[in-house]
């Protein structure tokens, strides 16, 4: 992980002790998991005592709650953005899921804790997040929707395969490595594809044979 990994989903935070914070908070959860991480920990990797970050979080949960909101908030805003000026539903399952994966390759480190410390949150925090994660469903759901009305999309189980499609993308954060063979745009770009056989896609033109 680098600084420059995360800086740019935690950039807007405020000030910027609190941001520190929040950077050293992602370092510590992603290399030692949440339950074994102290404050301690979270404060010395921000360069700061630990009763400075009692000044902007009142627990270490807290700041999991804030990591948990920002990433997934970014994560709904990538998915919009991808989808809002695409042509039809084929070509915006696949920008959906291009930009999906980019971000969770980019952003490993962060994603990682997004992703996979859920069950740490306090049960009003992991409700709150439970319906960010929910609005990225219903995007992607709601354009396979719109492909099988168009007779884009073959899809038996619609809910199956938005769920299917979310957890191949998410995934990405759990192995991905900057080391690795693949960039994000490339993995992105494959990805993209396999979303489009799971949804029945046909391209235009192309019919089954007969006889």
């Amino acid at each position: 992980m680098t600084t420059g990994e995360i800086d740019e989903s935690f950039g807007g935070v405020t000030p910027d002790a609190a941001r520190r914070l929040l950077l050293g908070a992602v370092e510590a959860f992603a290399e030692r998991g949440f339950h074994a991480t102290t404050t301690r920990d979270i404060a010395g990797r921000a360069g700061m005592s630990p009763a400075a970050l009692y000044i902007h979080y009142k627990t270490k949960e807290e700041l999991l709650f804030h990591i948990s909101r920002v990433g997934h908030e970014r994560s709904v805003a990538v998915l919009e953005e991808a989808v809002a000026s695409a042509p039809d539903s084929a070509e915006r399952l696949a920008r959906a899921v291009r930009a999906f994966v980019r971000w969770h390759a980019e952003h490993h480190t962060t994603a990682r804790v997004v992703q996979y410390e859920l069950a740490a949150l306090g049960e009003e925090h992991y409700a709150r997040i439970v319906l960010l994660r929910r609005r990225s469903e219903e995007i992607l759901r709601a354009v396979l929707e719109e492909g099988v009305a168009a007779g884009e999309f073959d899809i038996p189980d619609l809910r199956g395969t938005a769920l299917a499609v979310m957890s191949l993308c998410i995934d990405v954060a759990r192995w991905f490595s900057p080391e690795g063979r693949r960039t994000p745009d490339e993995i992105g770009a494959l990805y993209a594809d396999l979303a489009l056989r799971m949804a029945g896609h046909r391209p235009a033109g192309l019919t089954s044979s007969s006889g």
